[in-house]
């Protein structure tokens, strides 16, 4: 009987892969966290420009007007907590959603009140100056606004 050998050829990728090397996960991390970090003052510079917008849009006069007001509304509350959320700035992000759940519940068939808004608008101006140390304040104009849902759209648990 005959038998027939011949040699495998190691792939590169197979001994690359098998081989030790990359970075730790502490390593990575701590590259991530860098990088984020450098980032951090164009997510603030977004965010004021979205505040700006948002205190500068217009009210909406008519039913023709309105739904166009409120998507925008809710675009620029929706760039907040992208800009906001990865710097862990939670209470703008709870800002932002409780404007988006307002605009969410706005009715096709009446202007939205527009009042919401320039509240909310204006809480955003209120927690971009507080210092980060004033929690209480900070969670009592987030409690404020959670207020406003619930009465406005009959949240239980907001």
């Amino acid at each position: 009987m005959t038998v027939i050998t011949h040699n495998r050829r190691r792939s590169r990728l197979s001994s690359l892969i098998d081989q030790p090397g990359g970075i730790s996960t502490r390593t990575a991390l701590k590259q991530a966290a860098d990088q984020l970090a450098s980032l951090e003052a164009e997510s603030l510079e977004i965010i004021r420009q979205a505040i700006h917008d948002l205190s500068t849009l217009p009210a909406p006069t008519a039913l023709a007007d309105n739904k166009l007001a409120v998507n925008t509304a809710y675009r620029l509350s929706s760039s907040v907590i992208d800009a906001a959320g990865p710097f862990a700035r939670t209470d703008l992000c709870a800002v932002a959603i409780n404007l988006c759940d307002l605009l969410d519940a706005a009715s096709e068939t009446e202007v939205f009140d527009w009042r919401i808004v320039t509240v909310h608008a204006q809480a955003f101006r209120l927690l971009m100056s507080l210092p980060a140390d004033e929690v209480e304040a900070r969670q009592q104009v987030v409690d404020s606004l959670k207020d406003v849902l619930r009465v406005k759209v009959g949240e239980t648990d907001a």
